[in-house]
């Protein structure tokens, strides 16, 4: 599961959605989009709190340049 592509799909589709919203003649289409795109913007608040989560765990640009053999504790 590639997080950035799942994230670039999402942020793509944003996008989309606030031009679709843009285009819309009714306020019933306007209502559907704008529920779309807070749908959208949820989910892709889930994943930047995932990322944020996840980065709290990754060590491996504390010890960049330092020989694998060495222990870092």
């Amino acid at each position: 599961m590639n997080l950035d592509k799942i994230m670039d799909g999402i942020s793509k589709q944003i996008m989309t959605s606030l031009m679709d919203m843009g285009n819309a003649n009714t306020t019933d289409e306007k209502l559907k989009q704008s529920k779309i795109i807070k749908n959208l913007c949820e989910s892709l608040d889930v994943f930047f709190g995932f990322m944020n989560d996840r980065s709290a765990y990754d060590y491996e640009d504390d010890y960049e340049g330092e020989d694998d053999n060495d222990i870092p504790f």
